[in-house]
């Protein structure tokens, strides 16, 4: 037997479980975003051009293989079946008239629930940002190798949002990167599709917020339940680094987020949970 014939492919079976098969998969997937596509995904090689969720690709022999395991289609290389999810097995979106007012969706809610309000309280409001704060954030963008070209900057309405994010831009422009596009949106909204779809519409190398806790975290239930957007590939502002954020969001909306706290210091979340790094000492 040549060493050709004794290649195998390591795929997932309808139980999510890998095995070894002798013929290569015919769909990719993600692993963390439970979804698959067409091995030319044009987006899928976007992110694996800049070394994105190399270690959670994964394989599948055929559709019907995928969906068993739990994956659902990619909206931007298989959009008629992406549709055809939606629509069987809804992901939350909102119906709207043209007003604008929304209906609560049938399938996952982004509104938070009163009772999880008053369980954790309200999160901080936003202070002004620090210089600290924008550099440590600029540097998590600007690490080796993170490629990191693009930006689209979401923000709240409130003062301390909207300086920390033009701040932001102008520092970033100074560096030579590019901003996309500037998305803000109120605390309360008849339809949180709207700004999830113009945040996620450029396709950006990587997404900055800086917001107030209360209306993003029913943002990013829209975001992570309607779009492509990953968290891992977003940073924000020291507001979203307090414990409420991610329990308000829910399991698994925000795990990857990371940010800059007003002392210089990092954050990450992960798993549920805020995990902070202080600033390193100059010198």
């Amino acid at each position: 037997m040549t060493a050709a014939q004794a290649r195998t492919y390591r795929l997932l079976g309808s139980d999510g479980a890998p095995y070894s098969s002798p013929v290569p998969g015919t769909l990719g997937g993600y692993r963390r975003g439970r979804l698959y596509g067409r091995l030319d995904c044009p987006s899928a090689a976007r992110f694996l051009a800049r070394g994105g969720y190399v270690r959670e690709r994964v394989f599948f022999a055929d559709e019907a293989t995928a969906v068993a395991a739990g994956y659902r289609p990619c909206a931007v290389c298989l959009p008629e079946a992406y549709r055809r999810w939606k629509a069987g097995r809804g992901t939350g979106e909102e119906t709207t008239d043209e007003n604008g007012d929304g209906n609560r969706p049938a399938g996952h809610s982004p509104l938070v629930d009163p009772a999880d309000w008053d369980a954790y309280g309200e999160p901080p409001r936003p202070v002004p940002h620090t210089p600290a704060e924008l550099a440590a954030l600029l540097g998590l963008l600007t690490v080796p190798r993170s490629r990191i070209a693009t930006v689209v900057t979401g923000h709240s309405r409130d003062a301390a949002s909207v300086s920390a994010a033009a701040a932001f831009g102008e520092a970033w422009e100074a560096r030579g990167g590019t901003v996309l596009a500037v998305v803000d949106w109120p605390e309360t909204a008849a339809s949180w599709l709207r700004p999830a779809r113009r945040l996620t519409a450029p396709a950006p190398d990587a997404w900055v917020i800086a917001a107030a806790p209360a209306g993003f975290v029913q943002l990013a239930r829209r975001l992570r339940h309607s779009t492509d957007w990953e968290p891992s590939r977003s940073y924000a502002f020291g507001t979203l680094s307090d414990s409420r954020v991610p329990a308000l969001a829910g399991p698994g909306v925000l795990h990857g987020l990371r940010g800059a706290g007003a002392d210089g210091g990092t954050w990450t979340i992960r798993g549920g949970w805020v995990t902070s790094l202080p600033a390193r000492a100059s010198g």
